[in-house]
């Protein structure tokens, strides 16, 4: 049994049958062990910070599959490129990292359903020659072909023509992106997305046939993205990048090149799921990236890194959470 607390309230997930499980390979979408989040159960992508309880009033009207990033990150790859379906460790790390922190912004808009996958090995985006490019590639493809068998699925069990949110990051984006084009990009699914929300990684301006950025708050059937740095820092390998990638300004929901300011952000959600940070993070497009200071928070002088990749969800949080809710509501509307 692993116990773990969040949101103030205890989980236990009987973890008995992962004996029968942990020689199997493949994992198995009609078996609920094999979601990280699931409607049809109680898990960490159910919770909401203690703030916003008393406001909390879930829909189902909508569906929202999430594709958690890379949790797989040992440099040492005691398990090769691909990590193992069936691992309690990692599984746990998903389940009360990404899944609590991210997956959670989506659960008041409608059902949240993210698939457990064979993900590939953080390093696994940094090969160091061949051989490794070629590991790297059949991890990436493994990854994705478990991505969308789960999301064949739900299509098959679960959606009975819903509108759907696509939210993922990382390498949650890196396979979020082709199930995009494979499945909606021109494709009669492409009337029921209510948006996409691909962060953390880029997404050319011109990645899609008919899909597009979305401009403002208010449209649907779009891509929203970006990526977080301290202002003033961008890393070399985005300065070298030869194409536009879509930048969505999460503070005002448009392209604007102007500076919102901190006091625009209703609020993050950091390392205590349970406190709102409010005006923690301003935002700025700057070429391919999205600027803002040093985040405002209790203990942020420990908080040295120019880099805020794994904080471009949680920065936002509040900002998020209403503006899927407000898609969906204009989804209806149209």
């Amino acid at each position: 049994m692993v116990l773990a607390i969040a949101c103030g309230v205890p989980y236990k997930r009987m973890e008995k049958n992962y004996e029968r499980r942990d020689h199997i390979n493949t994992p198995d979408y009609s078996d609920l062990h094999y979601w990280a989040a699931h409607p049809f159960k109680k898990d960490p992508a159910d919770s909401v910070p203690k703030p916003l309880k008393s406001h909390y009033q879930q829909d189902s009207a909508v569906d929202v599959f999430f594709i958690h990033p890379t949790t797989y990150t040992d440099d040492q790859l005691p398990y090769g490129y691909s990590a193992p379906i069936n691992n309690i460790e990692l599984n746990t790390k998903t389940d009360y990292t990404t899944i609590l922190f991210q997956a959670s912004i989506f659960n008041e808009v409608g059902r949240v359903f993210a698939p457990r996958y064979r993900q590939a090995n953080l390093q696994a985006y940094f090969p160091k020659n061949a051989t490794d490019s070629t590991a790297a590639i059949n991890a990436f493809e493994l990854a994705y072909a478990d991505i969308k068998t789960a999301f064949e699925y739900y299509l098959n069990h679960h959606h009975k023509n819903k509108p759907i949110v696509i939210a993922a990051h990382s390498q949650g984006t890196t396979h979020g992106k082709r199930l995009l084009k494979e499945f909606f990009d021109n494709k009669p699914l492409q009337n029921k997305l209510v948006a996409a929300y691909l962060i953390g990684l880029p997404v050319a301006e011109n990645e899609y046939t008919q899909i597009k950025a979305c401009k403002n708050a208010d449209q649907i059937g779009c891509i929203v993205s970006w990526r977080t740095y301290r202002e003033g820092y961008t890393p070399p390998l985005i300065l070298q990048e030869k194409y536009k990638a879509i930048v969505t300004n999460p503070l005002t929901w448009n392209e604007a090149m102007l500076v919102s300011d901190r006091s625009l952000n209703k609020g993050g959600v950091l390392l205590n799921f349970n406190k709102i940070a409010p005006t923690v993070a301003a935002a700025k497009i700057e070429g391919n990236v999205l600027w803002t200071p040093k985040p405002k928070f209790l203990g942020n002088i420990f908080y040295t890194t120019k880099n805020y990749h794994v904080a471009d969800l949680n920065l936002y949080y509040i900002n998020i959470r209403e503006n899927v809710a407000n898609r969906a509501k204009i989804f209806f509307k149209k």
